[in-house]
């Protein structure tokens, strides 16, 4: 195959699928690593797509489910500002929710030496628990989710709904104050929805790319919600609507 014809199927599959692992393509193509992020780099300064560790992305879409091993190397800063500020509200005895997203990720990576119950349909949250003695692992079962890590759909919803939580982490694709909380995926839409419901306090986990945005499946509007912790400052907009919304908001 042509270079020009790989990277037109290249273009076609990240537009369909929006995002692409260079591993997969390797093997798609039979060419090597180096010369997909060559194709990669060109798309890239072509303004189709963006790049990140292991792969590539596009932003757009409102039915846009990027793979988890790709979203891992996004905005990974602030992610790590959310979940620090997460953690001054986990207190030693408590149960939570921590939904599939890589913020919920990387709050699980900060959980050392803390007594608590940690419920969650992600496998990457299990097994960055599973070496922590001290925390109680509760697996919501159900059919796995590749591009997630997670257990999703009506078995996952059903056993979600016999567990109660002093304080529930959710995410989400975009927030909009005209159409609330939304995702890009129904079924990861479902688990949160659920788990927001069921949370004694919740905390809507969210950088600040996800805002004034609206994606395909709705999670809730703000009525559930008691935080929202964001890594940049919002508008003064964001601050009235929250305020009046009696949402407390974290800036991390």
């Amino acid at each position: 195959m042509l270079a020009i014809e790989r990277k037109k199927a290249i273009k076609e599959q990240i537009i369909e699928k929006k995002s692409i692992i260079v591993a997969e393509l390797t093997k798609e193509f039979k060419v090597t690593e180096e010369t997909i992020r060559r194709d990669l780099k060109q798309l890239e300064e072509e303004g189709i797509l963006t790049r990140t560790y292991g792969g590539a992305y596009i932003s757009e879409g409102v039915q846009n489910d990027v793979d988890i091993n790709l979203r891992e190397h996004i905005h990974v800063e602030g992610k790590k500002k959310i979940a620090k500020e997460c953690m001054k509200h986990i207190h030693n005895g408590d149960s939570i929710f921590l939904d599939a997203s890589t913020t919920s990720l990387m709050i699980a990576t900060m959980l050392t030496d803390m007594q608590l119950t940690v419920v969650t349909n992600s496998i990457k949250v299990v097994q960055s628990l599973n070496e922590n003695p001290t925390i109680n692992v509760v697996v919501i079962g159900g059919q796995f989710a590749r591009s997630s890590q997670s257990n999703l759909g009506r078995l996952s919803e059903e056993s979600l709904e016999n567990y109660y939580f002093d304080t529930a982490f959710i995410s989400c694709r975009s927030v909009s104050m005209e159409h609330g909380i939304t995702d890009s995926n129904e079924l990861q839409a479902g688990i949160r929805k659920i788990a927001a419901r069921h949370g004694n306090t919740v905390f809507l986990i969210a950088d600040y790319t996800k805002f004034d945005k609206t994606s395909f499946t709705r999670i809730s509007g703000f009525e559930p919600v008691d935080h929202v912790v964001v890594d940049g400052p919002l508008s003064e907009d964001w601050h009235a609507f929250l305020e009046g919304q009696g949402i407390d908001l974290h800036q991390a």
